[in-house]
């Protein structure tokens, strides 16, 4: 269809935006023939913020934005899709199956279906062939709008009792439709792909019951897991993938590499060893590090309070079930699941001026969090924990400084350890406090900061604090997953409910605007994220151990302990090993253990004063003179603070 705004009449026409740029087109166009030259990896679209097929016609002005496998909305429907071409290839081998409900996964699909008889994981097989021959049929995807008695009809007629049950439960005057791929349809609300023919590649990876409506006594059904991609390159890449994150998987590496570890007298704390502290201990100083010369100043303060101020702050009323309570002599008390609430009394004391903002509160405290014992999940979902938090009370007209400084902090943390990052604006939540104007103002000037910086975010409605909107920073690791780790939060309302003011240059009380924010977010959890990233083999200047002290017979024990005092005297972070065993199994412990530098000293070494040095990644690198190669592994070892 040529769309040219010259070639329809204005009376016939709709305004649709596309990436910015405008087109004028005739009511009813279909959205694939909006834009000219479709590309092949369009999949389907959103139009004035609703997911939509490709083929539905467009009836209204708005703007249209265009949906790859590369989103992921768009991956949202590629999986949904592939549930409805799963559930069609049962139908095709079991006529008499019953077909649940069908939702994507982050990473996949499933459908639930009561079976006529027994089935098993070797009946995967025979589904994903006929799901592949249907593919490769490219049958179109049809959405049919049903009126509700045509729905009951329709798959009373096809005996499906759980697609009847879900119309019966849709309320009076709600639309109802459904998708057919040839003799297929489905119950279904959409999007979806245009036709089969756009999965490329797919596979099934397990099953298991689950109640229909996920409600014990009601009917038991087979749950089909799956996932899907565009090309079977894709697929294989994702099953590697998955093969990978268990090979990093922390709570394997953690006990391994002799970092931490749990244990049920205390569920859901860490048991941190000395190696592990180490690295918990440099991360703390790599913060402190960048932090002090930008004029933090660190505090500690109580761990548990008075009832009186949790109803204060707000947190009694939105997050009592996320805190440990007590009582104890007719008084009941929490321990905090965070900074904020004693940050304000601190604030509090003593009359603030208007020149004494920006104030920067920093603090590494314990907090601990009530998270039920089904959820805990090593070191990223733990309840107790420490963050690298801090509180910045400053003026509105220091609102933007302040928030480029919090963004530049995340960007040289995530820098240095080779994260990229990926920004989300969470706006107000349906439980939200304070007035409505104020949110809007906050919500306002995060997107202005985020804007004026040039960093592309998305918008994620109504998940912010209750207090406040938020930016949520989401690292990306070495497998491509997606970690939501740094958080700045901009509050007015705090301020409000703790009645905190500053004196202006006038002699007026004036309410501060509060920045709740953490760079890398909660340690444990961090350190989980970064083990799995790194697979353990932590960069230099992290590592628990960054250097090894190899003698190879007891007569350089003398020359080796020199060495690594020389080292630790140049805060290197170096162990010997002194142990009875051969200079082969020495290294291979050394490489067990990811120490990023071995220095093997014989009696060569001894008589030249030098070190045999052999690299964690490349070997053997050669012989340097000692102490010269100190100062080598002293920079090696530095924190990247820029």
């Amino acid at each position: 269809m040529d769309v040219h705004p010259m070639d329809v009449e204005e009376r016939q026409q709709i305004s649709v935006v596309v990436d910015g740029e405008p087109y004028r087109v005739a009511k009813g166009t279909p959205a694939r023939e909006v834009v000219p030259n479709l590309p092949d990896d369009v999949i389907a679209a959103v139009f004035n913020g609703r997911p939509i097929d490709l083929g539905r016609p467009l009836e209204e002005d708005g703007e249209l934005q265009l949906l790859t496998f590369g989103s992921e909305t768009g991956r949202r429907v590629f999986r949904h899709s592939s549930a409805h071409l799963l559930a069609q290839a049962v139908k095709r081998l079991w006529p008499e199956a019953e077909l649940g409900t069908g939702p994507a996964l982050e990473d996949g699909f499933y459908y639930d279906i009561r079976f006529p008889g027994p089935v098993s994981e070797q009946d995967l097989a025979r589904i994903e062939e006929a799901m592949r021959a249907i593919a490769a049929e490219n049958l179109p995807i049809e959405r049919l709008e049903l009126s509700r008695d045509e729905a009951l009809r329709l798959f009373e007629e096809r005996h499906e009792p759980f697609k009847v049950d879900i119309i019966r439960r849709i309320p009076e005057g709600t639309p109802i439709t459904a998708y057919r791929q040839g003799e297929f349809v489905d119950l279904c609300a959409g999007p979806h792909l245009p036709s089969t023919g756009r999965i490329g590649a797919l596979r099934l990876t397990g099953l298991s019951g689950a109640y229909w409506r996920g409600e014990e006594g009601n009917p038991m059904m087979t749950r089909i897991y799956g996932t899907s991609f565009p090309d079977r390159e894709s697929l294989e890449a994702y099953f590697y993938r998955l093969e990978e994150a268990k090979r990093r998987d922390h709570r394997k590496l953690g006990p391994q590499l002799d970092l931490f570890s749990f244990r049920e007298e205390a569920p859901g704390f860490v048991f941190w060893h000395p190696r592990g502290h180490r690295i918990y201990r440099t991360l703390e100083a790599f913060s402190r590090a960048l932090q002090e010369p930008r004029g933090y100043q660190e505090v500690a303060t109580p761990w548990i309070y008075r009832v009186g101020l949790w109803q204060q702050s707000g947190h009694w009323d939105h997050y009592r079930d996320n805190m440990f309570v007590m009582e104890r002599d007719e008084e009941v008390l929490g321990v905090k699941p965070m900074n904020c609430p004693g940050h304000c009394l601190l604030f509090k004391e003593g009359v603030r001026s208007y020149r004494d903002l920006p104030l920067r509160l920093a603090e590494y405290g314990p907090l601990s969090r009530y998270e039920r014992s089904g959820t805990l999940h090593g070191l990223l979902r733990v309840r107790g924990m420490h963050q690298d938090d801090a509180h910045l009370f400053c003026r509105e007209d220091q609102i933007g400084a302040e928030m480029n400084g919090v963004l530049e902090l995340v960007d040289i943390v995530y820098r240095a350890f080779g994260m990229p990052y990926e920004v989300v604006l969470s706006t107000r939540p349906d439980d939200y406090m304070g007035d409505l104007a104020l949110w809007n103002k906050a919500e306002a000037q995060l997107a202005a900061v985020l804007e004026e910086r040039g960093l592309p975010y998305q918008l994620n409605p109504k998940d912010g604090a209750f207090y406040g909107p938020k930016l949520d920073f989401y690292a990306v690791d070495a497998l491509g997953r997606r970690w939501q780790c740094a958080t700045a939060q901009l509050d007015f309302q705090l301020p409000v409910q703790f009645d905190l003011t500053y004196v202006d240059q006038n002699g007026e009380p004036r309410r501060p605007v509060m920045i709740h924010r953490a760079i890398m977010g909660t340690l444990e959890r961090f350190i989980g994220i970064l083990l799995e990233h790194y697979a353990g083999a932590f960069p230099m200047w992290l590592a628990p151990e960054q250097v090894r002290v190899i003698p190879i017979t007891d007569a350089q024990h003398e020359y080796a302990r020199r060495v690594v005092q020389d080292l630790v005297a140049a805060g290197v972070r170096a162990e010997g090993d002194f142990r009875n065993e051969k200079m082969g199994y020495k290294i291979r412990e050394a490489q067990v253990m990811k120490v990023p530098r071995m220095l093997v000293v014989g009696a060569k070494e001894v008589e030249s004063g030098t070190v045999a040095v052999r690299s964690r990644e490349d070997g053997d690198l050669g012989r340097f003179a000692w102490p010269d190669y100190r100062e080598v592994l002293v920079q090696e070892g530095r924190m990247p603070l820029e």
